[in-house]
């Protein structure tokens, strides 16, 4: 056993020595390691106390490593923690002989009196390990960056996603005593008194929607999810054009679809109420040149910021969202659609894995920047395959590539367009011609019901029932015409939408 010991501690002082001859000793506090396991061995109570600060790779000796994890093991499964049940423990996993067995299991015991500190020496513990690896990262980003036949986004990417592991992975929240929580809760019931209509959140533009939401919360993920042409993106983009050009609220729209070109197109048709094959081919009318006239200042001035990076990581979503919510006061964030990004620099084993990792960070940032961040979803193919007028109605088991989306999300709304299915009429006989509903069936924070919008595919617009619309060539104070969406203006699929608008137009 003395030879073993002898063994060890060489391999560690060389070890030591070819880390001494890189030029700096890696950060670490073996002293400190021995107190934390001897303080561990004598108090029974103190593995509750450091469990979530310290892991086996916390500590810097091997041997140390080995002994915590059998005290992690220990207390798992509830048994007792002293020196002769971690040495029986060892023994199980065939590692006794190579921490030293009891005589050094005795030493770490015998040199510390109780555990009072051991809270303080654990963090210590844990800021030496992220040194470590932060080291150990910015080799690797090192060496990475010096081959040139690296792409150097790849290169950031990965460097972004190791810091975020590493930071996920150690930085845990506190606790939080809820008198203060309370108070602030008592806070924002004030607040939401003395709003009209009880509005807590960002407005939607929808009363309907806004007596079941009280607009959006702050630090909710809100996933928007329908088949294709049902008019996801043309939803969207009513939302923020209610929100940034009417409400005057800033929104940041990143694009993952569509260029900032066909973007803006949609929301000229939106807000001007101009066909989209006129904004495509330039053929307007005098009152549509006027109205586009009359509107455009509103655009160009609302505080709405376009991003149409393809292929966005979740990374390069995050660094672009903190400085807009920095800089613009970017009070709530549209993606468009989740599927489309990736989640580059970090380890999955699936595409459905990788969904999950978006969606978790998704809910992450949210919380983060404590704004509501809204994400365009796809559904899969089951809602086309179910027979029947109900079996058309989405359903949360829709969801595509991960039920980590349902899990993540604090609301799941559906947008469902019955006419597109040709289904014309509801249960009790009211017209569904240009009619949406706009379905909640997940709401952390309330209820589920669904809400009937009127859709006019021409202008990519959705509006309250209520809403008259001068432009409407069938003006009936609310039951408008049908869009024809079984034809030629499928919503997220329309070929009018896109492209630039015509030289002979008026500059912006």
């Amino acid at each position: 056993m003395a030879n073993n010991n002898t063994n060890t501690r060489t391999r560690n002082t060389k070890q030591r020595q070819v880390d001494a001859a890189l030029g700096h000793m890696p950060p670490q506090a073996i002293e400190i390691e021995k107190v934390v396991l001897g303080s561990l061995m004598i108090d029974s109570d103190a593995f509750t106390v450091v469990s979530e600060i310290l892991h086996p790779e916390t500590f810097y000796d091997p041997r140390h490593q080995k002994i915590y994890r059998a005290i992690q093991t220990l207390s798992i499964k509830e048994q007792p923690v002293d020196m002769l049940t971690v040495e029986e423990e060892l023994k199980r996993e065939g590692s006794n002989d190579d921490v030293g067995g009891a005589v050094y299991l005795a030493e770490l015991t015998m040199n510390v009196s109780s555990s009072v500190n051991i809270e303080s020496h654990a963090t210590i513990l844990k800021d030496k390990y992220m040194a470590r690896q932060l080291i150990s990262y910015a080799s690797e980003v090192g060496t990475m960056a010096l081959d040139e036949g690296k792409d150097i986004k790849d290169v950031m990417q990965h460097a972004e996603g190791s810091l975020f592991t590493l930071s996920q992975t150690n930085l845990k929240q506190d606790y939080t005593e809820i008198a203060p929580i309370v108070l602030q809760a008592r806070e924002l019931m004030q607040k939401a008194a003395g709003n009209t209509g009880g509005i807590t959140g960002v407005s939607t533009g929808y009363y309907d929607l806004d007596k079941l939401t009280s607009g959006w919360q702050e630090s909710d993920l809100i996933i928007i999810a329908g088949r294709p042409a049902m008019g996801k993106t043309s939803f969207a983009l009513s939302l923020a054009k209610n929100i940034a050009i009417d409400n005057q609220d800033p929104v940041a729209f990143f694009s993952l679809e569509m260029n900032n070109v066909q973007l803006v197109n949609r929301l000229i048709s939106n807000v001007c109420s101009i066909p989209g094959n006129k904004i495509l081919n330039g053929q307007l009318s005098a009152d549509e040149w006027s109205r586009f006239d009359s509107n455009i200042d509103r655009l160009k001035e609302a505080p709405l910021y376009v991003d149409d990076t393809p292929g966005l990581s979740i990374f390069e979503l995050r660094t672009k969202a903190r400085r807009l919510v920095k800089e613009k006061g970017v009070k709530l964030i549209m993606i468009d659609y989740l599927q489309l990004m990736n989640a580059t620099g970090m380890k999955y084993n699936s595409r459905q894995e990788e969904v999950s990792i978006i969606s978790r960070s998704l809910k992450g940032l949210a919380k983060e920047l404590n704004i509501p961040i809204i994400a365009l979803s796809q559904l899969s193919r089951a809602v086309e395959q179910r027979p029947g007028e109900d079996g058309k109605r989405p359903q949360l088991s829709d969801l595509r590539e991960s039920g980590a989306i349902e899990q993540d999300a604090d609301m799941v709304i559906f947008v469902h367009r019955p006419e597109y299915y040709k289904i014309f009429e509801d249960n009790n006989g009211n017209s569904l011609r240009g009619m949406a509903y706009i379905c909640i069936a997940k709401h952390r924070k309330g209820a589920v019901d669904d809400v009937l919008l009127s859709f006019k595919g021409e202008f990519t617009r959705f509006a309250n029932r209520e809403d008259n619309d001068p432009y409407s060539s069938n003006n009936d104070g609310g039951t408008y015409r049908s869009s024809g969406l079984n034809t030629d203006s499928q919503a997220d699929d329309n070929p009018y939408i896109g492209g630039p608008i015509s030289n002979d137009a008026p500059p912006f």
